[in-house]
């Protein structure tokens, strides 16, 4: 158990020391996976044009990248492509029993035009072509068994055919060498091999390269390292590698432009070493690239180096300004906060505290008893505070010790008008540390402020101002002992805000949330929105409220796409804002937790959630790199795309109206950051927003002539060049000038045929109007006629009305009369007891004739039916079982005489007449609801 303990901490030790004694500041590097670039895993050659759009030799074809996209152009025979080479405009490439060349077409992609089928009876079986060079006119084709060269300008081959295989063919010093296995080393010389040399150096290593040097020649071996060949001799050239380089096989060898040597083994990565042999990087898998086995090296023309890896491309940008520190194991963890103090450099991290000497490469040592988070490192008065999860440290010669363990520390401050007094933030609150016999301990936590005080500044006046990121800004007074707080306030504006931050800059302290930059005013005590910095925050560009004052005095936050520092104007008090194109997604940097120190005058650290990187600001440059436009498209609805010519004007259909525009800037630095801008003259007025999108898509755009136009900056540069393409939306035929005339033609044809139509109707409609006023007038004649009528029956209904009233008077009078006779009759009666008076009895009988009531009844009804059409025969017919009395009744009732009216009319009493009048109803067999009179005035 002891032994596998003990092996265990070795182990564990021999980890940690080759994580931390190898690792080195390397320069960036940007990883292209398979997944990325759409092809094959591996990639054997690589080559530039003028454009500087890269291509690449790839399992599955010729790969392109113009700095925004890839594009795969398949092997002419489906075959792995193993070399490629620009001349000119043309691309050469060369695969298994095939090679030629690609040319640009005006839709800007690639055609392939063989050249091995013109000597196809001249290749052998099995061959591929591993290798292109250039020499003047001539293009040299390497297989391992012929040297094919072509002339371009005759376009004749000849070939060089040695006895065993060639190993590998080679450029320098205006020269063409090549190896053959177990013969030496030939030159080519008028189209023919000449041998250089069969030195055992030779037939016993495989040459991966070889350079002009001032006296000779300088070859790198595979296995045995670099060898120089001056006056025909050999002798080892030394390096700092040799030992490694021999256990881990050279691939490809590449002379950079400062005269170093970039190194690509099989199994350990790349090593770049300098003109004399000094190791300058190691990059392997485990420090930053994609994989260990190095087929190709490329130096583009913006001195970035790229390799061709088994599985993926990267690319080293060596001329950066930045270096970084890639730790991929773990064991330094996310970089928190550093420090630079006696040349020492200070690395607190969520593992713990490490330090290493300054501008070397020695290990990170880690400090004992930190381990754990640590939040700052702060340096006063000689005296190196560490702010930790557990406390506060104090760091002297690579050992820490505790002096406070209530709670963790956030951050320290200086009192002013107190040299001898810190303040120091923690996870409740604020306390005091004092130094004493030159010792500094812990004195006392303020009492009445018990919130987490991770962003704290301290005024002149003793007023303390607080960011809580959950509860917003605090103000507070601190008292002259410094033990208690009073007056606490809690501010309404600014709001609270996720990874806002509070900071002291000139004496003024700032607050940052997404909704800006907040500078208080201190005789207000107020914040207010600092209209000259919080543009920073516009576009969606807010990611962290950090603020980070440097030794310089200068402000730093960071944003999305961009590193802003401000600094004073020399002339004026404004500030002045510095944009670096670096976005949080490349710096990888634990939002809300950025941090960067200054190193040196010009070059800062900035720690990140894998390590850190340093830049030096001084040495930030961008070019203006100009912008192409890179291809066109169009499609119809629903179809496959066309891709366009990018040189000539388009002419596009009305229904090839989907465009998709293409444009890149060929710049392949990990931390450039290229921003587009563009307008389509015919539909847009304004230019876009600055955005990193390469394409432009327009839909549906109607018919007309555009020019699209796209500008590139990187950083704060002047747009170098505005591309631009033009480009027209045909009508459709039923929109051509032609189809305008005929339309115009049958338009007016239209017109006159409906001018008629309309004449002819208004003619029609005119002779209908006379008709139908004809009619309305005859209808109008025909009512005053009917009206006429009708006032005529109303007339005769009124006359009627009056006869019957005239008949009834006659009738009350006829019978007043009877009456009178009667009563005269009876009175004669009464005078002439004995009735002997002859002449008394004559006028009783001439009376009781005039007074006979059947003769009255007999003339009334007579009268009667003539006055009112019938009526008294209308309703004997409808009730034929009336009797006469009944039809009396009817008649009375008819001249809506009353009961008490008609009774002396019958000669009975009232109540007899209401019972006549029931009876009357019971023969005519009424309804209840009826009326009797109302249904006799109706017939």
């Amino acid at each position: 158990m002891h032994i596998c303990k003990s092996f265990a901490k070795f182990l564990s030790f021999f980890v940690a020391f080759t994580f931390f004694g190898f690792a080195q500041e390397l320069p960036p590097i940007v990883k292209y996976s398979q997944n990325v670039y759409s092809a094959g895993i591996q990639n054997w050659m690589i080559a530039q044009d003028a454009n500087h759009f890269l291509f690449f030799a790839n399992n599955e074809g010729l790969l392109e990248f113009n700095g925004s996209s890839w594009t795969l152009y398949p092997s002419p025979n489906e075959t792995i492509m193993r070399s490629v080479r620009v001349v000119g405009n043309r691309i050469y490439t060369g695969c298994y029993m095939e090679f030629g060349y690609w040319t640009r077409q005006a839709n800007n992609q690639l055609k392939y035009h063989s050249l091995s089928k013109k000597i196809k009876h001249r290749i052998k079986d099995d061959e591929q072509f591993w290798n292109i060079l250039n020499y003047e006119q001539w293009i040299i084709f390497q297989s391992l068994d012929q040297i094919y060269i072509y002339d371009t300008k005759t376009t004749k081959f000849s070939i060089i055919t040695p006895k065993n295989h060639i190993l590998k063919a080679f450029e320098a010093n205006s020269s063409l060498y090549f190896q053959v296995e177990n013969e030496g080393l030939f030159e080519i010389e008028n189209g023919k091999s000449k041998l250089v040399s069969n030195s055992p150096v030779i037939l016993n290593n495989k040459i991966v390269a070889i350079f002009a040097i001032d006296a000779g020649l300088l070859l790198e071996t595979q296995s045995n390292g670099f060898y120089t060949f001056i006056d025909a001799k050999f002798n080892p050239f030394f390096s700092d590698v040799d030992a490694q380089i021999a256990s881990s096989s050279v691939y490809s060898c590449k002379q950079l432009s400062d005269k170093s040597f970039a190194i690509g083994t099989v199994s350990d990565g790349i090593f770049i070493i300098s003109e004399t042999g000094k190791l300058k990087y190691h990059i392997s898998q485990n420090k930053g690239i994609s994989n260990n086995t190095v087929l190709s090296l490329f130096e583009d023309i913006d001195k970035n180096l790229w390799i061709g890896l088994d599985n993926g491309i990267n690319c080293i940008n060596l001329q950066s300004p930045i270096r970084s520190y890639f730790d991929n194991t773990g064991f330094l963890g996310t970089v928190y906060t550093s420090l630079l103090y006696n040349d020492k450099l200070y690395i607190g991290t969520n593992q713990g505290l490490f330090y290493k000497n300054y501008d070397s490469e020695d290990s990170f040592q880690f400090i004992k008893g930190t381990k754990g988070q640590v939040w700052s490192i702060f340096e006063y008065q000689g005296t190196l505070f560490c702010g930790h999860d557990s406390g506060t440290f104090i760091i002297v010669n690579g050992s820490a010790k505790q002096i406070y363990a209530s709670s963790g520390t956030w951050k320290f401050e200086t009192v002013p008008g107190r040299k001898d007094l810190l303040l120091q933030g923690n996870y409740y609150g604020i306390s005091v540390l004092q130094k004493i016999n030159n010792q500094w301990t812990f004195r006392n936590k303020i009492e009445g402020f018990n919130y987490s005080s991770k962003y704290f500044e301290i005024t002149n006046a003793h007023q303390i101002y607080v960011s809580h990121e959950y509860k917003g800004v605090f103000r507070f007074h601190l008292d002259n002992t410094f033990t208690k707080s009073s007056d606490f306030t809690t501010y309404k504006t600014p709001t609270k805000g996720k990874n806002a931050s509070l900071i002291k800059f000139n004496n003024v302290i700032y607050y940052a949330n997404k909704e800006g930059i907040y500078k208080l005013d201190e005789s207000s005590k107020t914040f207010n929105k600092d209209r000259a910095l919080s543009p920073v925050f516009g576009k969606d560009e807010y990611t962290s409220g950090k603020l980070i004052v440097d030794n310089s005095n200068k402000l730093w936050l960071f944003t999305k796409n961009y590193i802003n520092y401000f600094t004073l104007s020399k002339l004026n008090n404004q500030l002045k804002i510095h944009a670096i194109p670096i976005s949080s997604a490349l710096t990888n940097s634990m939002l809300g937790y950025e941090n960067i120190t200054q190193l040196s005058n010009s070059t800062y650290l900035i720690g990140t959630t894998d390590g850190y990187y340093t830049i030096n600001i001084n040495d930030l440059s961008f070019k203006n790199n100009s912008v192409s436009i890179s291809g066109i498209t169009i499609n119809k609805l629903d179809q496959k795309s066309i891709n366009c010519s990018v040189k000539d004007p388009g002419e596009f259909k009305h229904d090839e109206n989907n465009v998709i525009i293409n444009y890149t800037v060929p710049e392949y630095n990990k931390y450039i950051y290229t921003e587009y801008q563009y307008l389509l003259e015919g539909l847009q007025e304004k230019w876009s927003q600055w955005s990193a999108k390469t394409a432009a898509n327009y839909k549906n755009l109607p018919p007309g002539d555009y020019v699209f136009k796209v500008r590139a900056k990187i950083a704060n540069s002047t747009p170098e060049n505005i591309a631009t393409y033009s480009f027209t939306i045909k009508k459709p035929w039923y929109a051509t000038n032609l189809a305008v005339i005929i339309y115009f033609v049958l338009g007016f044809l239209l017109a006159v045929y409906i001018h008629k139509t309309y004449k002819r109707y208004y003619r029609q409609k005119e002779q209908k109007l006379i008709e139908e006023n004809n009619l309305l007038l005859e209808i109008a004649a025909l009512e005053s006629e009917q009206q006429l009528m009708k006032l005529k029956n109303e007339q005769l209904s009124s006359d009627m009305d009056t006869k019957n009233r005239e008949l009834a008077v006659s009738t009350m009078s006829l019978i007043k009369k009877n009456e009178l006779l009667a009563l005269i009759k009876e009175d004669l009666k009464h005078t002439s007891v004995d009735n002997s008076n002859k002449s008394i009895k004559s006028v009783i009988s001439t009376i009781t004739k005039n007074i006979s009531e059947e003769d009255t009844w007999t003339v009334f009804k007579e009268a009667f039916d003539n006055a009112d059409n019938d009526f008294l025969k209308k309703v004997k017919q409808a009730h034929p079982s009336l009797t006469p009395n009944d039809l009396r009744l009817c008649a009375y009732l008819r001249l809506n005489l009353s009961s008490k009216e008609i009774a002396p009319l019958l000669n009975i009493s009232v109540r007899s007449v209401e019972i006549k009048r029931y009876r009357l109803r019971k023969k005519m067999d009424l309804p209840h609801e009826q009326g009797l009179v109302e249904y006799i005035l109706y017939i």
